[in-house]
């Protein structure tokens, strides 16, 4: 199989290593940074194109000859790109984020028998496949509860963070309205809202608070509660707040010595220094999900933890890994057509077809990303 993944950052690099691992696949990456091509060319027998992926017609240029495409860019450049791969015709599996309403496309995908699965990283993604699988088991489901956090290893002042994606990705958690599910009621608050501490032996004490993470099964899915938060190691709240209500995450101009910023821009560039992950860098990325419902007149909790940590080995990311191997796991499935549903595909639709929930389960496995499963009557 011939694969091209657009985008060699810090997640978009785990997955262009991961899938050259196979040998029966062919794997090219491209991006606008040679440094990062290089790094990758290095490690592996992996084609390296330099690109600027901004440009719609190189892209359908550089894809003509893959089978798959796997779409890896920040999220302001997501949608735009999903659509060009779709308009070549090519099946992709992206995990950009964008904010963009991803069905917008489905007609196109469908018009071009084209399987394009989104979101496919951690959460939404594998969380997401969980979900649909466990509502599959079920005969009603009535909770879905996500909790999620990627985080360093080591808290460092003043953040106690880092940044495995783009800064101004991240920001865009804290920005965007967060959206969830009461009563089968859409409710909306600020991001950051609704904090609550949350304790994990390994780890201690953690803050939770709504970030706008259930984005497609706010469509997909018939359950009356549905509510993602985002974990951070307790004073991120507060710090991310103090920013946005000051004005540090504005997106408007604003004029300084008859000169205009953008101040969002100028943020990310200052947060970048404090939040970049260095070479040696180690995180971990903690999830817990819980569903409830019926089956056989029984009240049902299914409960699934999951601590992954940093990569000695491989000295690979835990954010990088939990991602990109779920969406690798998810690439070879459509790679080899046992997964082939046309259109625009939520990784919840993909966990509702067991074969696909058990191999993507058991590739996770394999490299040792493993979910923790405990049901009990309730």
């Amino acid at each position: 199989m011939k694969i091209i993944v657009l985008g060699a950052g810090l997640v978009g690099n785990i997955i262009a290593l991961d899938l050259a691992e196979n040998p029966e696949n062919r794997v090219a990456v491209a991006d606008i940074n040679q440094n990062a091509l290089n790094q990758l060319s290095e490690k592996a027998d992996i084609q390296t194109v330099f690109a600027d992926l901004s440009n719609k017609d190189m892209i359908k240029d550089i894809i003509e000859e893959y089978d798959l495409v796997i779409g890896a860019l920040p999220g302001f450049m997501g949608y735009e790109t999903l659509k060009t791969v779709i308009e070549a015709g090519k099946n992709t599996i992206d995990i950009s984020f964008f904010e963009e309403d991803p069905f917008s496309l489905d007609e196109l995908a469908k018009e071009n028998n084209v399987t394009a699965v989104v979101d496919c990283g951690v959460a939404p993604g594998l969380s997401n496949i969980v979900l649909g699988h466990v509502d599959n088991l079920l005969d009603t489901t009535e909770n879905f509860l996500c909790y999620v956090g990627g985080l360093p290893q080591v808290r460092e002042w003043p953040f106690e963070y880092k940044a495995p994606f783009s800064p101004t990705d991240i920001i865009e958690e804290y920005t965007r309205l967060a959206r969830y599910i009461e009563d089968r009621e859409v409710v909306i608050k600020p991001a950051l809202s609704d904090p609550e501490l949350i304790e994990f032996p390994e780890i201690g004490t953690l803050e939770a608070f709504n970030t706008d993470g259930l984005r497609t099964l706010l469509r997909t899915m018939d359950i009356p509660n549905m509510k993602e938060k985002t974990m951070r190691y307790p004073g991120h709240i507060e710090k991310m707040r103090m920013l946005r209500e000051t004005g540090f995450f504005d997106k408007e101009p604003i004029e300084i010595n008859g000169k205009k910023i953008i101040p969002l821009e100028l943020t990310s560039r200052l947060l970048f220094k404090s939040w970049k992950m260095e070479k040696g860098d180690k995180d971990l990325t903690v999830m817990r999900i819980i569903v409830e419902g019926t089956k056989d007149d029984k009240n049902l909790r299914y409960v699934y933890d999951m601590l992954d940590m940093y990569d000695e080995e491989k000295e690979t990311i835990s954010m990088a890994r939990t991602t990109g191997y779920t969406c690798t796991a998810t690439a070879e499935l459509v790679g080899k057509g046992a997964f082939n549903k046309k259109g625009i595909i939520p990784p919840e639709i993909v966990g509702k077809n067991l074969e696909a929930y058990e191999s993507i389960i058991d590739y996770l496995k394999e490299r040792k990303v493993v979910l923790h499963e405990r049901v009990e009557e309730i």
